[in-house]
């Protein structure tokens, strides 16, 4: 079976479109083409041109197309929420408006990815679940609410399928929040990106993670995680990206995830969906991202992928 697989610029360190070290954006376009990937996330809202047309020519200029915006935000607070709908419309207006990544049967490409993040707490305390405070009940529903709210926005307007991803360090990360969230929210109002690193991080098995929540998913990231560093990170209390700045997320093959099993379990279950490949870093040490990804791709093509 045919494996539809895409990167993303977090491999090259675009995470926050503050941050002063940033590669430039048509690095990033640049080696992900080079590297063989068909297709690319857009990043962080602003990263990569906002206007869909100069979008669209950078884009066939690579001959690459999109597969999926990010919300990577606080949802649970209230008063940030209007900031958010704005986003929403913007990330799927583009994806709507540009190349998007080919459909394939039973998949729904482009997705909005939608990932909690900004609690200072739970940051502190990625990995961690004994040690990470969980929300309050209404603080949850709210972001429940939250979430299906720019879920519906993204899905009935604008035709992008929002998919919800666990992430490392985010209000939604351990085994009973994966637990509750497809309790609260049905898989017609939003599905799931699983990412095999952030399970792992999290103190999940990633193949046991995925034959579990099977049916719920609808999109896949891929990552692996240096074990060494891992063991590390949590011993010291790091958060999540100062982790990563230090090496934790590595090249595909080169971790602790059994890419072969996951391999096996998808070919199993003929899995439809896109697969993105990200390797998140720190940007200063996105000159060795061109080699790294590529790396991926090629380890991925080696088990059969």
């Amino acid at each position: 079976m045919t494996f539809h697989i895409a990167n993303a610029p977090c491999s090259w360190g675009v995470d926050d479109p503050a941050n002063p070290w940033l590669p430039p954006w048509q690095k990033v376009l640049t080696e992900a083409a080079q590297a063989g990937y068909p297709s690319i996330e857009l990043g962080p809202w602003g990263y990569l041109p906002a206007d869909a047309a100069e979008l669209t020519r950078q884009l066939n200029a690579h001959q690459l197309s999109l597969v999926a915006g990010t919300i990577f935000d606080d949802l649970v607070s209230e008063a940030h929420f209007p900031e958010l709908v704005t986003l929403t419309h913007n990330l799927c207006r583009t994806l709507a408006s540009v190349p998007a990544a080919v459909k394939t049967p039973g998949a729904s490409a482009p997705y909005l990815v939608v990932i909690d993040f900004g609690n200072p707490e739970r940051a502190k305390y990625a990995g961690q679940s004994e040690k990470a405070p969980r929300l309050s009940a209404d603080d949850w529903q709210r972001m429940m609410r939250h979430i299906t709210i720019l879920s519906e926005i993204a899905w009935q307007e604008y035709g992008v399928r929002p998919v919800i991803h666990p992430h490392a360090g985010g209000c939604i990360e351990f085994a009973d929040e994966l637990a509750r969230l497809v309790s609260d929210i049905p898989h017609q109002v939003a599905g799931l990106c699983l990412d095999t690193g952030h399970l792992y991080y999290a103190g999940m098995d990633p193949v046991a993670s995925l034959q579990q929540y099977w049916t719920r998913i609808d999109y896949l990231h891929f990552k692996d995680v240096n074990q060494r560093v891992w063991r590390d990170a949590l011993s010291r209390g790091l958060d999540f990206f100062t982790a990563c700045a230090q090496g934790v997320m590595c090249p595909l093959g080169q971790g602790a995830i059994d890419y072969p099993a996951v391999r096996t379990l998808l070919t199993e279950r003929n899995y439809q969906g896109w697969i993105t490949i990200e390797q998140e870093r720190d940007p200063r040490h996105a000159d060795t991202s061109l080699r790294d990804v590529k790396a991926s791709l090629d380890y991925l093509r080696s088990t059969g992928f």
